[in-house]
């Protein structure tokens, strides 16, 4: 790894783990905007992956898908392509109705 991009995926590394502990998903996103303009991110495979992941949470659907299929776009392990392919598939599915709890009786 190039050391600006080593720098920059420290900063990715270090926003994520301040949004895993304290920021909503909206902050996040506009933090992880906020590196989108950083040249040595442009081909980063994660930096798409967490925005896709951000988006989703957000119900920001088809963005995600896009931010998904980016990011598969940009790895070269196939592991990690497979399960970003399969996030960006699971977007584009309708989402579940949701289910009365236990015990309560439709009206």
């Amino acid at each position: 790894m190039r050391p600006a991009l080593c720098q920059e995926a420290l900063r990715l590394g270090r926003i994520l783990a301040e949004l895993a502990a304290t920021e909503p998903e909206a902050r996040g996103l506009a933090l992880a905007d906020a590196l989108t303009t950083e040249p040595t991110l442009k081909d980063y495979h994660l930096l798409p992956s967490v925005r896709g992941d951000l988006l989703a949470k957000l119900g920001r659907c088809d963005e995600a898908r896009e931010e998904f299929s980016r990011a598969a776009s940009l790895t070269r392990n196939a592991r990690e392509r497979t399960l970003l392919l399969q996030r960006a598939a699971a977007c584009t599915r309708e989402p579940e109705p949701p289910t009365a709890p236990p015990g309560d009786v439709p009206g």
